[in-house]
């Protein structure tokens, strides 16, 4: 487990440069790289395709397959706040729950996975785990699809908002931007 510091993570916003899509700091210029990122989560793409958002979202059949929600119930429970359409963290984790208890450990499985990346790699203020995070857990997990740019160009997609909103929160994957920001400050 890293714990993060958040101050070192918002002082690292100021020095990003949305028109170079880098931090600059003085005379030098840094920007996480794929491979680094690689690195940090233990995913090398190693031949996988990249999970890329084709801005489509999964199917409500290929999302019951997962979840174990009938379609008809993930229409009455899906959510849509702030323009960001998902399924409430709070019912996945009842479902992993019942799951658990009925011994359905490849199920259960398959939903903690499912609230990893949406909560840990794509998370999101608002509490539901968002189609975009289910899109990319499902390449990943179906399709053997890396999950490395999708979580690099969210990175780069909340900093880009950060630059047009100054209020907004740094919401991408922060464990993952801190060991890089480390990284690159403590060599040693």
């Amino acid at each position: 487990m890293i714990e993060v510091s958040v101050e070192a993570i918002a002082s690292l916003t100021q020095y990003y440069d949305q028109s170079l899509r880098c931090f600059t700091f003085g005379d030098f210029q840094l920007a996480p790289t794929i491979e680094e990122f690689e690195g940090i989560l233990g995913c090398p793409l190693g031949g996988r395709k990249s999970c890329l958002f084709a801005r489509f979202y999964p199917s409500r059949a290929r999302i019951e397959k997962v979840v174990k929600i009938l379609e008809q119930e993930l229409d009455q429970v899906k959510q849509n706040r702030n323009g960001v359409v998902g399924i409430p963290r709070k019912r996945l984790e009842e479902k992993a729950k019942a799951l658990a208890n009925q011994g359905e450990w490849t199920s259960f499985i398959d939903i903690l996975a499912l609230l990893v990346f949406g909560t840990i790699l794509f998370p999101n203020v608002d509490g539901p785990v968002d189609l975009a995070a289910i899109n990319a857990f499902l390449a990943y997990h179906h399709s053997k699809e890396s999950p490395v740019i999708a979580i690099l160009a969210d990175a780069y997609d909340t900093f880009d908002l950060r630059c047009e909103k100054s209020s907004a929160r740094i919401l991408c994957c922060t464990p993952a931007l801190y060991v890089w920001l480390v990284s690159h400050v403590f060599l040693s």
